[in-house]
């Protein structure tokens, strides 16, 4: 049985990631729009050398906010930390003791790819921190 839980949970992780990492970009812009702030959205940046190429050697997404300068820097903050939001259900299923599956491995991949789409990315922190500089900067 441990073999076909492997088989499976293999395709859902990647699954959960790639729905995940499409959330994830989303939260940010979902804020961005709320502000009026305009963004673009894209997907695999950069890409020159085929598709694996890219995956493994820059950002799978992208969000770039294009602010006027007269936003509120937490407007940029509260956009890059966006994605923690995507832990709430999988929190609120946990400590309601509802979340199925805690012995199956398959629902295990499916939380832990969905969970780690939720962490903020190194830029995204890096906005967090330094979002009155960027504002500084376009004015």
């Amino acid at each position: 049985m441990i073999g076909s839980d492997l088989i499976v949970a293999a395709p859902v992780l990647a699954f959960a990631v790639v729905v995940g990492l499409i959330v994830h970009e989303h939260a940010h812009a979902f804020v961005l729009e709320l502000a009026g702030v305009e963004y673009t959205l894209e997907y695999v940046p950069d890409r020159s050398d085929g598709v694996v190429a890219a995956l493994a050697s820059t950002p799978w997404a992208r969000v770039e906010p294009r602010p006027t300068g007269h936003e509120s820097p937490w407007v940029l903050r509260i956009a890059a930390l966006m994605p923690l939001a995507l832990a709430v259900p999988v929190l609120a299923l946990g400590v309601g003791g509802h979340l199925p599956g805690a012995d199956d491995p398959v629902a295990t991949a499916a939380v832990v790819g969905w969970l780690g789409c939720a962490l903020p990315s190194p830029q995204d922190f890096s906005v967090a921190f330094y979002a009155h500089r960027v504002l500084e900067d376009v004015a």
